[in-house]
Formats: structure tokens, sequence, C-alpha cells
């Protein structure tokens, strides 16, 4: 009996060091901003230069922005004659069933590339972007390949790993044989905001789609909601604003890519880790004040 006494204040204390140990390496990089997240970066898109970064090359849990690669990779299918916009994609039982936002697909459904494309961008819809994902490679775990594929060659660092199509965690998906779930996604925020860089550069178009408010399925005629709360107009709404993507996970807290411009001056901003949804949003309005303020 005296030994479990004897354990228990041990088992307490390791657990305390552990979570102290994790505080500590979080405030070990400089945070002017005093801003409430894992890390946070702030990058310059005409000049590439960083106007601030806090742990922007620890490499998290990244949620949804990892379909950042996705749209990427779509973009360029459709670029070079691989996919069209109306090309029919049929439902799989996994796309189905996934979890996590979606639209509400059903097992052998059939929609649009662009139904599908819209959807993940928008409203970050896990069922379409697996759909996608399945539509281009066979499986999900053929179209991860190109995502790393594709990582490598732009330039992304090695703290950069995608395990999926939809920045799920492995634990989300166990349950799909067709899943592919090799790890945990992860990603640094310098990656992130590179990985935006690419896609509004290489594909302009992107912003077309990332500046709706909601989609609408041509099927359905059923609303999908944005889960860009910066977009003018909506609850955090910045003026300039036009993209780019959320992110959720109870690993990752919440994220998001932000790409915002003014007077013809394009900013990208990160933020991974908040505890909130609308610190997300908060924290990075603090990046964009200090980012007009203070860089010529």
């Amino acid at each position: 009996m005296k030994r479990w006494f004897a354990i228990i204040p041990l088992a307490l204390w390791l657990g305390w060091t552990a979570v102290h140990a994790e505080r500590a390496d979080l405030g070990a990089e400089p945070n002017p901003l005093g801003l409430e997240v894992r890390s946070a970066v702030m990058l310059d898109m005409e000049t590439g230069k960083w106007l601030y970064s806090y742990r922007g090359d620890a490499a998290l849990p990244p949620a949804s922005m990892s379909k950042m690669m996705t749209e990427l990779l779509v973009l360029e299918g459709i670029s070079s004659g691989e996919l069209r916009w109306n090309d029919r994609v049929r439902v799989s039982d996994y796309a189905a069933g996934v979890t996590g936002a979606g639209m509400g697909l059903q097992p052998r459904q059939t929609l649009t590339v662009r139904e599908l494309f819209e959807a993940m961008a928008i409203h970050s819809a896990n069922d379409a972007t697996v759909a996608l994902a399945e539509k281009m490679a066979g499986t999900e775990a053929e179209f991860v390949k190109r995502m790393n594929r594709k990582a490598a060659d732009i330039g992304l660092s090695g703290g950069t790993h995608f395990a999926n199509a939809t920045g799920l965690s492995s634990e989300d998906l166990s349950e799909f044989d067709t899943a592919a779930a090799d790890g945990e996604t992860r990603m640094t925020a310098k990656d992130a905001a590179l990985l935006a860089v690419r896609l509004i550069k290489e594909h302009p178009e992107i912003l077309d789609t990332t500046r709706q408010a909601a989609t609408v399925r041509t099927s359905s005629r059923e609303a999908l909601q944005t889960t860009n709360e910066m977009l003018p107009g909506q609850r955090f709404g910045t003026a300039g604003n036009d993209g780019l993507k959320t992110g959720y996970t109870g690993r990752a807290g919440y994220c998001f890519t932000g790409t915002t411009v003014r007077n013809g001056r394009r900013l990208i901003t990160v933020v991974m880790g908040a505890e909130t949804p609308e610190s997300r949003f908060e924290e990075t309005r603090k990046l964009l004040e200090y980012g007009w303020r203070t860089a010529t």
C-alpha cells in the first residue's frame, strides 16, 4: 500500500515536469507580439522577407492546412489536362465515411471535380478531399506519395511530411482500410507560408475560389459556408483578405494560413496551435497590424 502512495506523487511530478518542459520549449524563442499560439510566421510575398517568425521551423500537426498541397496538385492536374473541371467523380465508401467537416457525400454518388474542389477549398470538406485524391491517383496512399514528392520538388523542409490528403490524424482514419495513414502529417509554419506562395503564384485562380463566402453544390443546391472568418463580411472580416486555409484537429489545435493584400502588397500569415477557433483569427489580426505598421 505504501508503494502506491510513493508511486502516485512520482507520477504527478513527472506529468508536471512534462507539461512545464513543453511550456518552456514554447517560450524558448522570442515572441515579441505575445501570440498565444504554438507557432506563427508572416511573409511578404513580393520580397520574400520574413516579417515575423515564432517557432517557424517547428514541425507541428497542421490539420486541414495540409489541403493546400492537395489543392496545388489538383490545379496542376487541371493545367496539364489530367483532370477537367466537369469530370465526374464517383464517391467511394471511404470518402463518404471519412470523419470531420464534409459535404455529406454518399457512396457511389457522383459529382464534378469543380464541386468537390470548391467544397474542399471553401468548406474544408474531408469527404471531397478524399474523393479528389482517389480520382487523381487511384488510392489516397498513392496520392500521398505525390504530395511528398511535390513537397521535395518545391523545396519544403524536412520538417514537413504528408500522411494523408486531409490533415486528419492517423487515429481518425484507423477504421478505413483504404486510408493513407503512414504516421502523422506535420508541417512547419514557414513551409505552410511557402506552400501558400507557390499556390498563389502558380495558380492565382485559387483566390477566385477562396474569397467566396460559400459554395453551392450544383447537384443539391446545398450551401456550404466558408471556414475563413477573416473574409470581408464575416465575423472577423478584414479588408483585403481573400484566403486561404483553416485547420483544426485535437492534436493540431486551431490553425490558419491567411493571405491579405493592401495597396498591392500581399502578406502571408500562418498561426498554428491556437486554443480557440476565434483566437486563430485574433492572433492573425495582431500579425497583420504589426506587418502593416512596420514593413516598408
